[in-house]
């Protein structure tokens, strides 16, 4: 599995700055203050407690209507125990806006979350992640396809990223745990309850190898309104989006939505005519989705991608961590053994000492920074000599 790695900042749950997180989750609570205008404050201010810090005329000068800036200055800080004392578990963490290790992708889209809750593996926000949604109530063939697209996705590395809602969603995770890989759960919750409760157990499977994501505080129960913005979530963290199966009037058509307006990639697997549930995927289609019927298809598509996006917003780190990857370790092993001849994984399994499966991780990613390409017959030829 490849991440984009950072050391952890003031926000996460070890060894953090009680009164500078205080501050973030205070100001994350204040009602008024959404995502937009939370960054937009630290802009403004540089962090959170300069905010409150600030006098009421200063805050409306940074354009807070009268009754926001009162909220913000009688805030009642016995609010935030619930999150303070959430964060005291082993596994839990915050991430906020200003740390290191904040996903790149998510930062880049038009109202990125300024705080997020995590259980289980933290690092797992700035792996490569696909994206899977779909209906709630999948026919047994969609089902069946979006366990074995996630296995495959998972075999190559690619962290599978969903909503832990019933149907579509549950069989992306399962079927990346399957696969003993990595999968992100994006909750429209608080992290102190699962929603469905059925998942509860599956939740707890996640987090074992995984994570549980959500910018909701502590306490949050499940709304309507809040599954939109947990979609936006699930597609801003990711390379693309894949609808397996939807209805043409559905929360998965928002995800995709919101997946075309933050500049995703967009993959829909088309099925009968006389299917209501798959006329969403053919509406996307139509609105220029890439049709998908196997998941080599996707891997193709994500391993034709340009990281010039990543390496802007990352800047010389990114691209620094990019290069030695390509030129250290197995990584290092396996590109040597690439001819600029189309070469099968057969082949070079049988010349090192790697599985499958590791050789398909490594193989994406090594076409990912543009070394290696793959050609037809599951083949895979050098493409660029590393300086």
């Amino acid at each position: 599995m490849f991440n984009i790695k950072r050391p952890d900042d003031a926000c996460s749950s070890s060894g953090f700055d009680v009164s500078e997180v205080s501050a973030w989750l205070a100001l994350w609570r204040v009602k008024g203050v959404g995502a937009k205008t939370y960054v937009a404050l630290l802009d403004v201010f540089g962090s959170p407690s300069a905010v409150f810090s600030a006098p009421i005329v200063e805050l409306k000068k940074a354009g807070l209507s009268a009754n926001v800036a009162e909220l913000i200055k009688r805030f009642d800080h016995d609010e935030i125990e619930p999150d303070l004392k959430w964060l005291e578990n082993e596994g839990c963490h915050l991430m906020c806006w200003h740390d290191a290790d904040y996903p790149v992708l998510l930062k880049e889209i038009p109202d990125p979350p300024p705080v997020l809750f995590i259980r289980g593996d933290r690092s797992l926000l700035g792996s490569l992640q696909i994206a899977m949604v779909g209906t709630r109530n999948p026919s047994p063939m969609a089902l069946k396809t979006t366990q074995a697209f996630a296995k495959s996705f998972a075999k190559f590395g690619l962290t599978v990223t969903s909503g832990l809602a019933l149907g579509v969603d549950q069989a992306a995770h399962k079927g990346a745990l399957a696969a003993t890989g990595a999968t992100i759960a994006v909750a429209a919750t608080g992290l102190d309850r699962v929603y469905p409760a059925q998942h509860k157990s599956l939740a707890e499977e996640i987090i074992k190898t995984g994570a549980l994501v959500s910018e909701f505080p502590i306490g949050t129960q499940a709304k309507p309104g809040y599954f939109p913005r947990r979609n936006r979530i699930i597609s801003g963290l990711s390379l693309g989006v894949l609808v397996v199966e939807a209805a043409i009037k559905s929360g998965t058509l928002v995800t995709a939505r919101h997946a075309m307006e933050q500049g995703r990639e967009v993959f829909a697997i088309p099925g009968s005519i006389h299917n209501p549930l798959s006329k969403g995927c053919h509406h996307l289609i139509r609105q220029g989705a890439k049709l998908i019927e196997t998941a080599d298809d996707v891997l193709e598509d994500l391993g034709n991608l340009s990281l010039v996006a990543i390496g802007a917003a990352v800047g010389e780190e990114a691209d620094e961590a990019l290069n030695s990857l390509s030129l250290e370790g197995d990584y290092a092993v396996l590109l040597e053994k690439i001819a600029f001849d189309p070469t099968s994984v057969d082949d070079l399994i049988a010349q090192t000492d790697f599985t499958a499966e590791e050789i398909s991780s490594m193989l994406l990613v090594l076409e990912l920074e543009g070394l290696v390409s793959s050609a037809p017959g599951g083949l895979f030829y050098r493409c660029s000599t590393v300086k």
